[in-house]
């Protein structure tokens, strides 16, 4: 049998493709910059500043509700159509459970946040040479997610006229959801499309699966992005369609990722070259 996909990668850690010289155009497979090992204090700011101006983005977003709901409507029906509409059952169904949707509730405010920030960390420590390309691919697809607030305002089903969805951070009175309760003031009550809670959970699990050494780390990988799908429905904060537009955005940042670097961030070295 071969060998496993992450050894594959590791064997390939000290053999860096060459830089492009000047005047040389880049070809398809061609790198437009080399990575270089981060910077810690450069990386702490950045990721600071770049949240900071995400949120501040994000939320300064009209708040056209109107428009909002009339999208939520239009996705609701759609669905329907096609017999996949599947959000109000799933969010009945695990609400009935109060430990079980008191726990999504919990894991829906805070994981998206710390996991990723943690394989960040990991990433910037166990692998420094591909740890530009995989955040490139992250902030990538974030920016391409603030578009899709723009210029698709959408409610959650929980916010919706005429359902029966229930929104399990008021009616719990959990500590959730920005968008809820206490906290709803301070984020925008219609940026559902796309869910970056999906594009961040899988950009996490693509990361673990490829680079981690244990297999049972690997599949928690996996399991991450599926779990936080059935999260995003139950807690009536995304229609199962948002999550296929954080995909997109996600996809997006990887593309400009290797367009960048010439690579796939897991397919780059391990270790970068050393600064000049």
């Amino acid at each position: 049998m071969g060998e496993p996909t992450v050894t594959s990668l590791e064997g390939r850690d000290k053999a860096a493709p060459a830089p492009v010289t000047a005047g040389e155009r880049p070809g398809p497979l061609q790198r437009l910059r080399t990575p270089r090992r981060p910077r810690l204090w450069f990386e702490i700011v950045l990721i600071a500043v770049s949240y900071w101006t995400y949120s501040l983005i994000r939320n300064a977003v009209p708040e056209q509700r109107t428009e909002a709901l009339r999208n939520a409507d239009w996705i609701w029906r759609m669905e329907h159509h096609l017999g996949i509409a599947v959000e109000e059952s799933v969010n009945h169904a695990v609400n009935s459970v109060t430990w079980l949707i008191v726990g999504m509730n919990y894991y829906y405010a805070t994981l998206h946040f710390v996991l990723t920030l943690g394989v960040l960390v990991w990433l910037y420590r166990a692998h420094p040479g591909r740890y530009a390309g995989a955040r490139l691919a992250l902030f990538a697809a974030t920016a391409v997610a603030l578009v899709g607030y723009y210029l698709y305002p959408l409610a959650p089903p929980r916010l919706m006229h005429g359902n029966e969805f229930v929104d399990t951070v008021v009616v719990h009175q959990t500590w959730g959801s920005m968008a809820s309760g206490d906290l709803k003031s301070m984020s925008n009550q219609y940026a559902a499309m796309p869910s970056m809670h999906i594009g961040w959970s899988l950009w996490c699990g693509l990361t673990i699966f490829a680079l981690a050494g244990l297999p049972w780390v690997r599949l928690l990988g996996l399991l991450y992005p599926t779990v936080t799908l059935i999260v995003i429905v139950a807690t009536a904060n995304h229609f199962w369609l948002d999550a296929v537009g954080g995909f997109i955005c996600l996809a997006l940042g990887y593309t400009v990722a290797r367009v960048w670097y010439g690579a796939l961030p897991y397919a780059l070295p391990r270790q970068p070259p050393p600064r000049p």
